[in-house]
């Protein structure tokens, strides 16, 4: 068999390829022929082209078998990875940021921040009404809250770059200043009465001060100071060293805000009380030993007013009842309910034009329902939520204890106080009079409330592993570690 087409016994005529033949038929794209060397083998014309190693000329080009797993050819769709493998990555991938170190920073200030500025914005539109029915501009309560959490904003900062040695230097000052104030509320020409309630002070013109949302905050610091000078010293194991000296102030602070009838502020204080004791460990006959005897006093307290009594009545209330007494309370749940899911929008509330009292205190949370619908009431209720899941997330990965006291006692005021007053306003719990912490109107409970924040935010600073995360955020250490990482190029390289 001849081993290529040249040889044979007769002369063959090579047959022009398809290139050769579009050459011939379009002759200015044509190359010049090429002039052949003489001696030259003649053969055969092959197109130009890189030549195949190791193939012989005319031989058939095997392609290499496709492999599974590779990359798929054009208009082969890739295998889609099974939904339970990408649903576990998302898990996973929130679980890591969710563990990251500055989660509780980061949760703290933003959660304080936005319920700050949504809390502006609905006390605008909740008090527009009020403040014209007074006869006052309509921003007027605005700009007295906005003055307020401006002030409050510093007191914030502060607190977050104070070191903890000096917040617990702070402590005796203000617990003094505190019970000091309260005493002078008692005083007849001193102390203001508003809604039967005597417990404010007046500043001169438009300002006024409640010094019991100032014992809140002083209660927490002095405690854990306390407390935590006491573990040092192995003395929480006492009963006695758990209750004294700290039960007998606290019911000390109780008995002044009681002597105004502010029955709201006595709850949050006492729940104070009890997340202090609770995280000292003290034991359960204990803890229920003070429970009973704060409860007794409670149902003494109550069943001896009968305001107290009709506030109790119109838990779930759905109709006014006799002389309008659960008036409030109905109209609460009748703006909730006229929400629907998105609500009426910004400042088209109906029930603040006069049916609901106090829209810009006490029941702001359903004038946001009103306006923002449900979709607005759960944002609130979320950010609330991740503040309190920030502070016990600090309180419980800490080793110094007056911070873990601290941190517990200002979680517990702000998740405590955002209950009774939510509860309230759905109709599962008596109206307290207490305002929603962040958002409502009141400067006198947005400054301590912030400086309380401020505390938490510096408490989230001071945790190892979120101070090295921090430090490695620094412009200059992010740079020395860049410089580090970049390697030398030899010279005229570019």
């Amino acid at each position: 068999m001849p081993a290529d087409d040249t040889a044979g016994t007769g002369p063959r005529t090579a047959r022009p390829s398809v290139r050769e033949r579009f050459r011939a038929a379009v002759p200015s794209l044509a190359p010049p022929p090429l002039a052949l060397p003489t001696g030259a083998p003649t053969g055969p014309a092959w197109p130009p082209g890189p030549a195949l190693r190791g193939r012989t000329p005319g031989a058939a080009v095997r392609r290499a078998p496709a492999v599974r797993g590779g990359a798929a050819g054009p208009g082969v769709r890739p295998p889609r990875p099974p939904r339970g493998n990408r649903v576990r990555r998302m898990y996973e991938r929130a679980r890591r940021a969710w563990d990251r170190p500055l989660t509780a920073y980061y949760l703290i200030f933003g959660a304080g921040l936005l319920l700050t500025v949504l809390g502006l914005v609905m006390v605008y539109s909740a008090s527009m009404i009020k403040a014209l029915e007074l006869s006052l501009p309509g921003s007027y309560f605005f700009r007295k809250q906005f003055l307020a959490a401006v002030i409050g904003s510093g007191l914030m900062l502060l607190a977050s770059r104070m070191p903890g040695k000096l917040h617990r230097a702070l402590s005796y000052p203000l617990l003094v200043g505190a019970v000091f104030l309260m005493v002078l509320v008692q005083v007849p020409g001193i102390g203001h009465a508003v809604n039967g309630n005597q417990n404010w002070i007046y500043l001169g013109g438009p300002f006024q001060l409640q010094p019991s949302e100032f014992g809140k905050l002083a209660l927490i610091l002095w405690g854990a100071d306390l407390l935590a000078r006491k573990q040092d010293k192995r003395l929480l194991t006492q009963w006695k060293h758990l209750l004294v000296p700290l039960v007998p102030v606290a019911f000390m602070l109780l008995g002044l805000i009681m002597l105004g009838g502010d029955m709201g502020t006595a709850i949050i204080l006492t729940a104070i009380l009890f997340g202090l004791l609770w995280l000292a460990g003290a034991p359960t006959r204990l803890f229920g030993a003070v429970l009973a005897v704060a409860l007794t006093l409670g149902f003494i307290l109550i069943k001896t007013s009968s305001n107290r009594m009709s506030r109790l009545a119109c838990i779930g209330a759905t109709d006014p009842g006799p002389n309008d007494q659960c008036w409030q309370a109905v109209h609460g749940i009748y703006a909730l309910a006229s929400g629907g899911w998105f609500g009426s929008g910004l400042g088209a509330s109906v029930e603040k034009w006069g049916q609901l009292p106090e829209p810009h205190t006490d029941f702001i949370f359903a004038i946001t329902g009103e306006e923002l619908g449900l979709a607005g009431t759960l944002s609130v209720l979320a950010l609330f939520a991740a503040l309190g899941y920030a502070g016990i997330r600090v309180a419980g990965r800490t080793e110094d204890p007056f911070v873990r006291y601290a941190a517990g006692g200002v979680t517990t005021w702000i998740t405590a106080q955002a209950v009774v007053n939510v509860g309230a306003v759905l109709g599962l719990l008596p109206i307290a009079g207490v305002p929603l912490p962040l958002f409502s109107y009141g400067g006198s409970a947005l400054l301590p409330t912030m400086f309380a924040v401020g505390l938490l935010i510096a408490f989230a600073r001071e945790d190892p592993a979120a101070k090295a995360a921090l430090a490695m955020r620094r412009p200059g250490v992010r740079w020395k570690t860049m410089r580090r990482r970049v390697k030398k190029r030899p010279s005229g390289e570019r």
